[in-house]
């Protein structure tokens, strides 16, 4: 075996290993969710269920309003998606191709916001969505996590890899900023956009600390805050609760399955290799 060779199998091990390390507590999660309440809580622990309990899905289903939670969360997850793609792609597109006054100074200003921890804006959000009247509705869970940058440095590298030449040539044609930003600039940073999409999907459905802070009752409650509720209400009951955690994951594996060559496509592109 040659040193070359002796170091892809080395990197292939590893990556096994961290695969296997990935998918280990998901497949604990489901077996755990088909287990009985005996052997979720046995020590040392079952591997595998004697006898498959699919009826835990259901119970845990019915034990808490999970339908008004899922609603909640695709709701939330899909306004602040579009919203910020929007936000996003017009601001980004400003920033890589148009001229003005302050623009390299107001873009650095911007990016500096990344280097603030999410928990710093928890108080002052909360105030603000509480004097705006927005505590536990729809606006306070939706309007401030579009304040986001990233999606913005993502799409700026982006259009800035299109080359200038396509854009002269759609100018010289007579199409203007708006028509070159939506006829060429669009259309070809459209794996980036799907990156972002996705990216923001995963966040927003993943969120915790904000839907617990900006919500107070059942009605807004989205899925991980009614998981942590449900934590309380249904006790010791593990397999219940590693039932509705894998009914919570069931939606965002699809998406990130459906989208997943796009999301690596569009990262490539962007050069955030991971």
């Amino acid at each position: 075996m040659t040193k070359q060779n002796g170091y892809r199998l080395l990197g292939f091990v590893i990556l096994c290993l961290g695969a296997v390390i990935m998918v280990l507590p998901l497949l604990w999660m489901l077996t755990t969710a088909l287990k009985t309440n005996f052997e979720a809580q046995q020590a040392p622990p079952v591997l595998l269920p004697h006898h498959w309990q699919w009826q835990n899905f259901k119970t845990a289903w019915q034990a808490a309003p999970f339908t008004r939670y899922l609603w909640n969360s695709l709701l939330v997850a899909f306004l602040v998606t579009i919203s910020q793609l929007v936000i996003s792609t017009l601001a980004a597109y400003a920033f890589a191709r148009l001229q003005f006054y302050g623009k390299r100074v107001f873009f650095i200003l911007c990016l500096t916001t990344l280097l603030i921890p999410g928990e710093m804006l928890l108080i002052p959000n909360f105030v603000t969505i509480t004097q705006l009247h927005w505590f536990d509705t729809y606006r306070g869970l939706v309007l401030p996590p579009l304040a986001n940058f990233f999606s913005v440095l993502l799409l700026k590298q982006a259009f800035e890899s299109i080359p200038t030449a396509i854009y002269q040539a759609a100018r010289l044609d007579g199409a203007g900023d708006l028509r070159c930003f939506l006829s060429v600039g669009l259309p070809l940073v459209r794996p980036t956009l799907v990156t972002v999409g996705l990216l923001q999907i995963i966040a927003s459905w993943n969120a915790f600390m904000w839907p617990l802070v900006a919500t107070n009752s059942e009605q807004y409650r989205t899925l991980p805050v009614g998981l942590q509720s449900f934590t309380a209400e249904a006790g010791t009951q593990y397999q219940l609760l590693m039932a509705a955690s894998t009914l919570a994951m069931i939606p965002l594996i699809l998406v990130y399955l459906s989208g997943q060559r796009y999301l690596i496509q569009g990262l490539s592109r962007t050069g955030l290799k991971g």
